[in-house]
């Protein structure tokens, strides 16, 4: 599967588009597989309890997901970490 990741999540993935093999069919299961894929990602997307952090945004088809949501292989998966900045 696709995922594509964008601002702070490139520099622990080290591209914006990764290929995974999540083990099921969920937002959870994605992230995870990304996580063990890039460790480094961890931190930035999901708190101590293994929660997704509220600043971050995950996208399956254009629509916001959360961790149990459905994500079908072939699905669009987008991950947009906390940033900082702006006004």
């Amino acid at each position: 599967m696709e995922v594509h990741v964008y601002g702070p999540l490139r520099a622990a993935t080290g591209s914006k588009r990764i290929d995974i093999e999540p083990s099921g069919d969920t937002v959870r299961a994605v992230l995870d597989a990304l996580c063990a894929a890039y460790p480094r990602a961890e931190s930035q997307l999901l708190d101590g309890s293994g929660s997704l952090r509220p600043s971050v945004r995950v996208t399956v088809d254009g629509d916001r997901a959360s961790l149990d949501d459905t994500c079908p292989s072939g699905s669009e998966v987008r991950v947009f970490p906390a940033m900082r900045g702006g006004s």
